[in-house]
């Protein structure tokens, strides 16, 4: 059924749906894996409270953080250097770039690539001359590179040529660039790289101390892209100044506007799969502050009904304004379509007298609502609602840093971690393994660049796979079980077979956590590998207007209509997310 299909049906769902009795819901609970850990429902996944970069600037404005630019050496070539500073009420970051002369060769959104208009680092500061200097000659090896030991991030961008020579060109002949530019791709840089957590020697993100500034999962990483932005558009300032004395700024409503690129990739996929506790928590948080939203009762369910259809009708606007064009996700204007279904529910609630009967009018809504929506549609009013719950969600957030260690409890009979496959990894156990379409692909790292990739097993024959095979490890480990005797400990059964050590681990670290793996084949010719690459630059990364190309990569916005460091510092809109195209 296409996504049009989908949106008529919903049309007219809830058209019938609209009109049905308001009905006092049950206690909300947490959604049954059995749906959620689907890959195409973990797509529709939308951006939240919780997700990375809005946490970030959840942080950020509340604490006013301040960002400066204390050093500018770029000539009219872009050739040179800058220095930033971000001030916290915790702690002092330094960001030093390194600006390049455009170059049409080598460029690529790819890790593959070997130029950059842009590199950068995040230091905790204040950086020194001498760590500068060194960042400066190391940087550009990449690879070969070794950061300092304060260094918390590696980045690196490129321009979006297109947008990024319109705006200086626009900006020099003394007038704003051309918005229906600007919106066609949504920024000036995107972001092409950026590396921590020990790679090239940079800190490791388990070193870094609980009340770090950036002890969340994946701050640094917002951090630096953020900055990208701001150097970005500093830059343009600067070029046009070069071109003409009487240049002007991008007005700060466009500033806004103008989000960073990124584009990822395969290597998510594997991402989720080598960080499930993280993965566990993160979607446990989110289905956590979905159930406080919808256990909203008594006198706050009104103002969290009226707070509710606010951000309906922005979200409705973001979407009615999106000119991206989508090949697998549902269009814009479909989900706009939808959301006023959601809009006019709520209309219909606030006007309702039975509503102070109504034990949990959110979750009542969802009920009545949800039978009507495409997935996204639902999962988009889902985050909007985590908006009702700051303090709940801001609390959630503290605790997504996690232990990722795998460990054995050797004393375990092999019934008991059997009954904890049959229970926990039924989804597996029923999944197609053995078939030729089931087992094709491989997944393995290029030689030149180490770019994760898939292909047929015939054609990479030499390949090591680095897919974790899930099912067919649950199914073997459970026919091993099965031949074993029950009372026989975990120990004694992994002496006798050793092979399974790491799926056994794996197995008893996560039991009793339900959000941990996708209920997938990652083998199989059946899998989409953009359902997982768009859960983490969509749900956990908060990217927006993500584009699919070839069911495997994803091109998306980052910070798109977030608060400029003026707008930091002077005290920022808390609802600066689903941004409004400025009429200039």
């Amino acid at each position: 059924m296409s996504a049009m299909q989908m949106a008529a049906r919903g049309a007219a769902a809830g058209a019938q749906h609209s009109n049905a009795p308001l009905r006092s819901s049950s206690l909300p609970l947490k959604r049954d894996p059995g749906l959620l850990m689907q890959p195409a429902r973990l797509a529709a996944l939308q951006p939240s409270r919780l997700s990375a970069s809005r946490a970030l600037m959840v942080r950020a404005i509340r604490e006013r953080w301040a960002i400066e630019r204390l050093g500018w050496n770029i000539d009219a070539k872009s050739r040179g250097t800058a220095l930033y500073r971000i001030t916290t009420p915790d702690g002092i970051f330094d960001f030093p770039v390194y600006s390049f002369e455009y170059k049409s060769e080598g460029r690529t959104g790819r890790i593959i690539g070997r130029a950059w208009d842009m590199m950068g680092a995040l230091m905790e500061g204040p950086a020194t001359s001498a760590e500068i200097e060194q960042t400066g000659r190391e940087l550009p090896k990449l690879y070969q590179g070794r950061a300092t030991p304060r260094t918390l991030i590696w980045c690196r961008a490129n321009r979006s040529s297109r947008a990024f020579n319109h705006t200086v060109a626009a900006l020099a002949g003394c007038r704003q660039p051309d918005l229906s530019e600007i919106a066609q791709v949504g920024y000036l840089m995107r972001n092409t790289g950026l590396d921590g957590n020990g790679t090239f020697g940079t800190r490791s993100f388990r070193a870094i101390e609980p009340d770090h500034v950036l002890a969340a999962p994946l701050a640094a990483q917002m951090l630096c892209a953020y900055m990208m932005r701001v150097f970005a558009i500093d830059l343009v300032h600067h070029l046009a100044r070069a071109q003409s004395p009487d240049a002007v700024e991008i007005d700060p409503r466009l500033q806004r506007y103008i989000g960073v690129g990124n584009g990822s990739a395969l290597g998510l996929v594997l991402f989720v799969n080598n960080h499930p506790h993280l993965i566990d928590r993160w979607l446990d948080a989110r289905e956590e502050a979905i159930v406080a939203a919808k256990s909203i009762a008594g006198a706050a369910a009104g103002p969290a009904l009226a707070r509710l259809r606010q951000l309906v009708g922005r979200a409705i606007t973001f979407r009615e304004q999106d000119r991206m064009q989508y090949e697998t996700f549902a269009p814009s204007d479909e989900i706009a379509a939808e959301l006023r279904i959601v809009g006019d529910a709520i209309d219909a609630m606030l006007s309702e007298p039975a509503l102070p009967a109504i034990e949990h009018p959110i979750a009542a809504l969802c009920d009545r609502v949800e039978p009507a929506l495409h997935a996204e549609s639902m999962e988009t009013v889902l985050s909007l609602a985590i908006e009702l719950v700051p303090d709940v969600c801001d609390a959630l957030g503290q605790t997504l840093a996690v232990d990722e260690e795998f460990t054995t409890r050797p004393g375990m009979t092999a019934a008991e971690l059997r009954r904890i496959l049959h229970d926990e990894y039924g989804w597996a156990m029923t999944m197609d393994v053995d078939s030729a379409a089931a087992r094709r692909h491989v997944w393995y790292k290029s030689e030149n660049a180490e770019e994760p990739r898939r292909g047929p097993w015939e054609e990479v024959e030499w390949a090591y796979n680095l897919g974790l095979d899930l099912p067919r490890l649950v199914q073997e480990l459970d026919r091993a079980l099965a031949d074993t005797l029950p009372e026989t400990s975990v120990a004694r059964f992994l002496m006798s077979e050793p092979r399974f050590r790491s799926i056994v681990a794996r197995v008893q670290t996560l039991a009793g956590h339900a959000y941990h793996s996708p209920h997938m084949n990652i083998m199989s010719d059946d899998f989409i590998p953009v359902h997982i690459v768009r859960l983490m630059n969509v749900a956990i990364h908060g990217i927006d207007k993500t584009r699919d190309f070839l069911g495997r990569n994803i091109r998306g916005v980052l910070f798109h209509g977030a608060p400029t460091p003026a707008d930091l510092i002077a005290g920022a809109d808390p609802d600066w997310f689903y941004p409004e195209e400025p009429a200039l």
